[in-house]
């Protein structure tokens, strides 16, 4: 079943009245983009954390920036969800089977990279051990709580040296912008989980988190 359970928290089927349905298999494209698939993936509790991957420092796209766990489709993908789940797996380890897809957002595309990219979200029991399972992409895990994200006092405004600004989140050491920002920021909205910020609270980018 995708939608919601008996046994699920509250914010299961808040969520997933929001989001929209799981494509079936994956549209042709003639623009030359290549089709790609991010995992939003939330665990079953009710203050639920977001896994997000910090992606290697020598990668020719997004470098050593934050990001959730996915990348392109493979011929043997169906649909968008087979490519978030199969990425997921073969980055931090989590087994297909342990994840429930339950709805898909918007459509993006990310010029930088030629990648069209749908992000689906889905939930998990997050009592699996996961971990960087593809050192060459990935470098690091992290899993920050809803109420993390959704606290004013984490959330800032990004600006890059090179133009642009969007939603951005300053937790010790680590920053979260760009597209996965973006994504963090309708997310919140979506669950319901959104608070007041201080939009006006700008920082540069930090250049570990740059390129």
């Amino acid at each position: 079943m995708v939608g919601d359970r008996t046994d699920d928290p509250s914010w299961v089927p808040r969520l997933v009245d929001r989001l929209g349905p799981l494509s079936p298999v994956w549209q042709p494209s003639d623009d030359g983009q290549r089709a790609a698939a991010v995992l939003a993936l939330l665990s079953l509790t009710e203050d639920p954390d977001l896994v997000l991957t910090v992606r290697a420092a020598n990668l020719a796209h997004h470098a050593g920036q934050i990001s959730l766990p996915g990348g392109g489709r493979e011929a043997a993908d169906r649909s968008p969800s087979d490519t978030a789940l199969r990425e997921t797996c073969e980055e931090i380890g989590l087994p297909t089977p342990l994840v429930r897809p339950v709805g898909q957002m918007g459509t993006h595309e990310i010029s930088v990279s030629a990648n069209r990219v749908i992000p689906v979200v889905g939930v998990w029991s997050g009592h699996e051990t996961i971990a960087a399972r593809d050192t060459a992409e990935v470098a690091l895990i992290v899993r920050w709580p809803v109420s993390l994200l959704a606290a004013p006092e984490t959330r800032v405004t990004a600006r890059h040296p090179g133009g642009g600004q969007g939603p951005a989140w300053q937790v010790g050491e680590l920053f979260l912008w760009g597209f996965t920002g973006y994504l963090v920021d309708a997310l919140l909205r979506l669950g319901g989980w959104e608070q007041e910020w201080d939009t006006g609270h700008v920082v540069e980018v930090p250049p570990r988190f740059r390129l």
